[in-house]
């Protein structure tokens, strides 16, 4: 295969490694209320993100678990990186040989990925001990001694990954192929020159063995306390004094105390070990390390052994579902679509080998579907499988479904009553009102808009006017909508406009079946629900009479 450079596209996110004085963990990179990326906070926490990825995830290395993390909390809108996604999967099914090789060197790294972080953010107190264990308040990461464990273990475990990965099976895909040829171009880097050594320390620089002056006699870092040329020249001294203080002593017939200087000049042996220890520790091990924490190679090399965790993570997942899954077709357009057949919910089908698939269908001609229903019959389950089989699919990962093809989404939004976190001097009809507002004027063509009711705490007539309006702006938009509604007079007014598709929770006598059928629902079945919560008209009499009321 030609060899290409590989795309900026795959590094569209910062990268995972820290440069601060904490290893990011893997949950760092969920939104904030200013992002305004494909998904916001109130739809990340709305859509269940958090519990998606706990099922998801069976990446086993904390970079791939925080990339699969960052996909999922920032997906990106590259429908040809999604498309090399998939395809590394067909290759991963078709290919045992590659999967076992690879997973085998995940599981390696996954083993030693720990040591570079221990390097890279631990403190090395001193003394004689050599602790590979933290034992401090930072994360663990505090250890004594001066850091050799930590350097050499550290170091050790890039160029184990450097050198394995030459041993693997070449792959086809362009994904794969592309993320070892990131590891292969580290491996020809010169910040991966001074993780292998040797290091050498030129006026107060570090040299690789290439840039040190040939003939220059400058010794290498040796990771040790123990040095044989400082030793050495210690050794020599001690013996020189001693003979000297000899001879001189013998003059005055008390040579025996020259033994005496000796045994008083050994403790000072592990003085000067120390002393080595600790400026190798604060003028090579905590700057070589500076270095390394700002290397962008380094920050790739870390990201391209997560990415390759994440796909066999996704692999993984299709395996353990249980049910039918399926990597969907990534199409080309200006508006967002997503049709789905036998759709499941990601969280709830998992647990439940009866659960009732729907089929979902977002296209052109109904990019305004409205939900109506009673309640506990289904809608919220299908508007959260929408938005997770969306957000599946875009970061190239399987869905739960027969088949499926979808518009990778420049935004999703899922907006939910949220009475609880009203503004100060704003009630619930403004409160939620703009959070429509902020939606609307996000929202583009290729969008995916889920608003579970709307224009709640205002007057019927109120209601219907602004509902009206505001559904028709998101259809003129172009935006795919989905609206979760009792309102079957709304219906009515946009059904006499010709816009959107119409779906009702089906309900037989002994109860909802969770399918979602064609039409408009006009009954609440509110008797039904109340009644299975014990607060039904018969249970209200009932307790009034028993208090004599």
């Amino acid at each position: 295969m030609k060899e290409a450079a590989i795309p900026d596209s795959y590094w569209s996110q910062p990268f995972l490694l820290s440069r601060g004085d904490r290893l990011a963990g893997v949950r760092d990179t969920r939104p904030g209320e200013s992002d305004k990326g494909v998904l916001d906070a109130k739809t990340f926490d709305a859509i269940e993100t958090d519990q998606l990825f706990d099922s998801l995830n069976q990446a086993v290395t904390h970079a791939g678990q925080s990339v699969l993390y960052r996909s999922l909390a920032r997906p990106g809108t590259d429908a040809e990186i999604v498309r090399k996604k998939q395809e590394a999967l067909h290759e991963l099914e078709s290919d045992a040989t590659l999967r076992d090789a690879l997973q085998h060197f995940i599981d390696e790294m996954a083993r030693g990925e720990r040591s570079l972080y221990e390097l890279l953010y631990g403190t090395f107190t001193g003394g004689f001990a050599i602790d590979s264990s933290g034992t401090g308040k930072n994360d663990e990461m505090e250890f004594s001694g001066y850091g050799y464990h930590q350097f050499l273990e550290g170091t050790g475990f890039v160029v184990d990954l450097v050198e394995m990965e030459q041993a693997l099976p070449q792959p086809r895909s362009e994904y794969l192929h592309d993320l070892f040829k990131t590891i292969r171009d580290f491996g020809t880097s010169r910040i991966y020159s001074l993780i292998r050594g040797p290091v050498y320390l030129v006026e107060g620089k570090f040299k690789t063995g290439e840039e040190k002056p040939r003939y220059l006699p400058i010794p290498r870092f040796h990771p040790s306390m123990i040095k044989p040329l400082p030793m050495f020249l210690i050794l020599a001294a001690l013996v020189t004094g001693l003979y000297f203080f000899q001879g001189l002593l013998a003059g005055f017939g008390i040579a025996y105390l020259g033994y005496g200087i000796l045994v008083l000049a050994i403790p000072i042996l592990p003085v000067v070990l120390i002393a080595i220890a600790s400026s190798d520790r604060d003028s090579v091990i905590y700057p070589l390390r500076k270095l390394f924490k700002h290397s962008l190679e380094l920050a790739r090399l870390l990201e391209t052994m997560g990415m390759i965790d994440e796909i066999l993570s996704f692999h993984r997942y299709s395996r353990a579902f249980g049910e039918k899954m399926t990597l969907p077709e990534i199409i080309e357009s200006d508006r967002h679509s997503l049709i789905v057949t036998e759709a499941r919910n990601p969280l709830l089908a998992r647990a439940n080998s009866n659960y009732v698939p729907n089929d979902i269908e977002l296209d052109d001609t109904g990019r305004l579907l409205v939900i109506t229903g009673p309640n506990s019959g289904g809608k919220t389950a299908y508007c959260k499988t929408v938005a997770q089989i969306q957000l599946l699919g875009q970061i190239g990962c399987y869905i739960p479904a027969a088949n499926a093809r979808l518009v990778v989404a420049e935004h999703i939004f899922y907006q939910v009553p949220d009475p609880g976190h009203l503004a100060e001097g704003m009630g619930r009809f403004a409160h939620e009102l703009k959070r429509t507002r902020e939606i609307f004027f996000s929202s583009t063509a290729r969008s995916l808009v889920v608003l579970d009711e709307l224009s709640e705490g205002t007057t019927f007539e109120e209601k219907m006017e602004l509902s009206e309006y505001v559904l028709a702006g998101f259809y003129q938009l172009g935006a795919s909508t989905l609206l979760v509604t009792h309102n079957h007079e709304l219906c009515e007014r946009l059904q006499d406009k010709g816009i959107g598709r119409y779906l009702q929770g089906e309900f037989l006598p002994q109860g909802p079946t969770y399918r979602l059928i064609p039409g408009v629902s006009r009954v609440s079945h509110a008797d039904r629900v109340a009644a299975a919560l014990g607060f039904s008209k018969e249970d209200i009499e009932k307790h009034l009479a028993g208090r004599g009321t």
